[in-house]
């Protein structure tokens, strides 16, 4: 039986991911900190039918993602595949946030992917087989205001994850290293989230189904690439932070008024200790959600798109080189 490990997986879009690999017959490891609701989160995912443990700890200590690493491995001979899901966030401006929120957020969002990854490599490189995913989002491609704190963690991890990548392969490993992308998601977190401002957090439209993130972390376990981009927003973003910066910048700064609701007193949230709630993948905008046509892209995918268009442009350029050349004739 394959065996996959998966952070932040309580609820959202890890529990989704959880969820996914259950139902085919995977040993699903979940980690998360609140005891209780990882608890439901294994239960829920027995009563589905498959093999499920939880482990709670908070993955922002390296101890602690070792040790699950060790365990899992000693429990079933190895890791297949390992999630680095778990995240946290403040929501507000840079001037009204604190040293420590920014200090909190990067342990718990980029860390955590750190020691994730080193705890899932020590497993894998001994028998050069693996895949670990990256769960990042569009944010880390296209920064949006109000989430500097989260925006950076989540930049961070696409650093530290092309420097392993490239010596992997300068080690001729077999272990794959994934980020996906992933857009507004419905899921319980802007319930849970430090806000530091007077309003509600309010996720912008268009707002994308977990259960799609996880389809797309399961093809990125099926068919390894570089990148998975999962609806259309996280590959525009990066389009237009690459083509037009500036307009991406002018873009952005509307995001302000976008990401807030209506008058809250300001949160402590889930940053330092979780926060109390079910087991629960969906948040409370389910009738928002869009299902696309495409769900998602890999950087594969696109690769093949770019060289079908430099196709069609070289057969463009020598059908016109032959029509001129006929003209002169």
């Amino acid at each position: 039986m394959s065996v996959i490990v998966i952070t932040g997986a309580s609820a959202g879009v890890g529990l989704a991911v959880a969820e996914r690999f259950a139902k085919a017959g995977w040993q699903v490891v979940v980690v998360a900190r609140e005891a209780e609701r990882l608890a439901s989160a294994v239960d829920l995912l027995k009563g589905a039918g498959g093999c499920a443990m939880g482990l709670a700890g908070d993955v922002s200590d390296p101890e602690f993602v070792a040790r699950v690493g060790r365990e899992v491995t000693q429990a079933f001979g190895g890791i297949d595949v390992w999630v680095n899901n778990a995240m946290s966030t403040v929501i507000g401006r840079d001037e009204d946030l604190t040293d420590d929120d920014y200090r909190r957020v990067t342990e718990t969002t980029y860390l955590s992917q750190v020691y994730g990854t080193r705890a899932a490599l020590n497993a894998m490189r001994p028998v050069d087989r693996g895949a670990i995913i990256q769960v990042s989002s569009g944010l880390a491609l296209r920064p949006a205001p109000l989430q500097a704190a989260y925006c950076g963690a989540k930049a961070a991890v696409d650093g530290f994850t092309e420097a392993v990548r490239a010596e992997l392969i300068a080690a001729s490993s077999n272990v794959t290293l994934t980020t996906v992308y992933l857009p507004a998601v419905n899921t319980p977190q802007p319930l849970w989230s430090r806000n530091r401002t007077d309003r509600a957090q309010v996720i912008p439209d268009p707002l994308f189904d977990p259960r799609l993130c996880a389809a797309a972390v399961w093809s990125a376990v099926q068919r390894p690439s570089r990148k998975v981009f999962v609806g259309r927003t996280t590959w525009l973003m990066a389009l237009g932070q690459q083509f037009a910066p500036a307009l991406a910048d002018r873009q952005a700064a509307k995001m302000i008024t976008a990401q807030q609701g209506g008058p809250q007193l300001p949160r402590m949230g889930n940053l330092d200790r979780p926060e109390e709630g079910p087991a629960a993948i969906d948040g409370p905008d389910t009738e928002r959600v869009i299902r696309p046509l495409i769900g998602f892209v890999s950087s594969r995918q696109i690769a093949a798109l770019k060289v079908a268009a430099v196709g069609v442009l070289a057969g463009l350029a020598v059908t016109a080189g032959f029509a001129i050349g006929s003209s002169k004739r």
